[in-house]
């Protein structure tokens, strides 16, 4: 029993240790005046206190972190923080439960509700009036004549375009050469490669890249060997083989000059080597001999006029499909240019006349701008029930399952209907509830509730105020409202949310709407306020 007593103290003793108490000067204060938040906790010598140092705690700003102040008692120190907060809008605030680090784990202090409240203004004295939108000032001209200028630069940019692609079309092409041979071939772009003077310029490099690759083509047409893709020795040994298969009248010193050309191009492409001019003239002329003794060492196989006129004919039509597939090509992807060119220009001038959000609700779509502009449908939920209109129908869901055992207990009915989810850009809750019992209700605690519900699935940084609200026909509730930071942890980013949540008290139960959208969307400020105007409450009477 001794044993279980002195350990029932040490973990009465460790609860106390870790406990942080909380304290406010003030829960109500006038806008820009500060409250004193006081967090004390009581520690051993041994133990490491760490307070926090923040900019904001929830929706009041610190304007002042006091120095830490230190009481001994005994063993045991007590350890003091004070911090300056303040708020320049009106309302009423929750200061968060706020962690102190103690031994490297938080303890979290209390949460601690204030208000902050209006200047009285002397309104007999100097009447008050309400700040005035900007004017907007409409051109006498209207809007038609940017449309126009904007068609005007397109027509312009597409012209400019059009005399480009037809300035390309017109100029003279070189016509593809249909050589009637291998050795024809190869003759003619040796020709050609002289004339370029590639190796007097100093291009080397180039200009036996070009010799030996005529060379190669040569061999792998004439004798159909895959001579592009050998190397040097592989194309030898293929080259002596067909000469062997093919019965080639090839000597070994047409092969070994050829050769001699090909290692000394791989010096010069590899190894950088810069062959004097007789070395590069020498060069020139053993694969021109080369060339030469290669088809020479062919047997001539007779072939018929005939046959060689037709063979010409299917290249010449060949070359003419070709010709016309690649001019097809051609104005296709100018087609697709000149009409990208276009709607990016058109595009360009929007944002620039009409600004970005405008393209961007016409053109890529708004969600929120695309519920103010469908159908709304004007219906009754719950019981008891309430009537209002929506942009869409709500989908009725069981939420009661969700509820703590001993919050179920006093229930006797209840029915929640919602459109979308919290981290969407609009949401709508509608929720019914019925107790067993009657009493009466405090509508501001019922906020609260609604609030640390929030709180609880993730909602930070809640800003909260609270006022009446009563429907057309009179039947009067509360209002809270206000700002919140909602996280996505699924896409991993942080929305700041405006919310609005009204509350109705009557027969015996709680009628709530709560909607939700995001702070900046103008759109949804429309939603919001269309729903709540037309709310409308089922009356005992009815």
């Amino acid at each position: 029993m001794r044993i279980k007593l002195y350990i029932l103290l040490l973990f009465t003793s460790s609860l106390f240790a870790q406990k942080v108490t909380t304290l406010v000067n003030v829960t109500k204060n006038k806008i820009g005046a500060e409250f004193k938040l006081t967090l004390k906790t009581d520690v051993d010598t041994l133990s490491k206190v760490k307070f926090p140092e923040a900019k904001n705690f929830g929706a009041l700003e610190v304007i002042q972190s006091y120095k830490m102040d230190t009481v001994k008692s005994g063993a045991r120190y007590q350890l003091i923080k004070n911090y300056g907060l303040t708020q320049f809008d009106s309302g009423k605030y929750m200061i968060p439960r706020i962690p102190v680090l103690i031994n490297g784990k938080p303890v979290f202090s209390d949460s601690i509700k204030v208000e902050v409240n209006d200047v009285k203004v002397d309104t007999l004295k100097q009447k008050m009036y309400d700040i005035k939108d900007i004017a907007k000032v409409e051109s006498p001209l209207g809007t038609w004549w940017i449309y126009l200028l904007i068609l005007f630069a397109i027509g312009v940019a597409g012209y400019f375009i059009y005399k480009y692609i037809k300035k390309r079309q017109s100029e003279p092409k070189v016509e593809e050469i249909i050589f009637k041979s291998p050795i024809e071939k190869a003759t003619t772009l040796l020709q050609q490669l002289e004339g370029k003077e590639l190796w007097q310029k100093g291009e080397i490099k180039h200009y036996y890249s070009e010799l030996t690759d005529i060379a190669r083509n040569y061999i792998e047409e004439e004798i159909h060997i895959p001579a592009m893709e050998s190397t040097t020795s592989e194309l030898i040994e293929a080259l002596r083989k067909a000469a062997k298969q093919q019965k080639l009248k090839l000597s070994n010193e047409t092969v070994q000059n050829l050769e001699k050309v090909l290692m000394q191009a791989d010096l010069v492409k590899f190894a950088k080597v810069k062959p004097l001019d007789f070395e590069i003239e020498e060069d020139k002329k053993r694969i021109s001999n080369s060339i030469v003794t290669i088809h020479k060492s062919i047997p001539e196989i007779v072939v018929v006029d005939d046959e060689l006129t037709e063979w010409n004919e299917q290249q010449k039509e060949l070359a003419r499909l070709e010709k016309l597939k690649k001019q097809k090509r051609t104005r296709i992807i100018s087609a697709i240019g000149i009409a990208f060119a276009m709607l990016f220009i058109f595009v360009l001038g929007l944002i620039y006349f009409k600004g970005f959000d405008y393209v961007k609700d016409n053109l890529i779509g708004n969600p929120t701008k695309e519920l103010v502009e469908g159908k709304w449908i004007y219906s009754e939920y719950g019981n008891p029930g309430v009537k209002i209109e929506t942009p869409k129908v709500l989908k009725r869901i069981d939420a009661s399952k969700s509820l703590p055992k001993d919050a179920a207990a006093l229930i006797k009915e209840m029915q929640t209907f919602i459109y979308g989810s919290l981290v969407d850009d609009f949401y709508i809750v509608v929720n019914t509830t019925k107790f067993k019992q009657e009493s009466q209700l405090d509508l501001d605690k019922v906020a609260e509730t609604s609030l640390k519900l929030f709180e609880q699935q993730g909602a930070t940084n809640i800003i909260v105020k609270t006022e009446d609200f009563d429907t057309q026909k009179g039947i009067s509730g509360k209002k809270a409202y206000g700002t919140m930071t909602i996280i996505d942890k699924i896409r991993n980013k942080s929305t700041k949310m405006y919310y609005e949540v009204i509350i109705f008290g009557q027969n015996g139960g709680i009628q709530q709407i709560t909607v939700m959208y995001k702070e900046d969307d103008k759109y949804g400020k429309q939603i919001s306020d269309r729903m709540l105007n037309s709310v409308e409450l089922q009356t005992p009477a009815q």
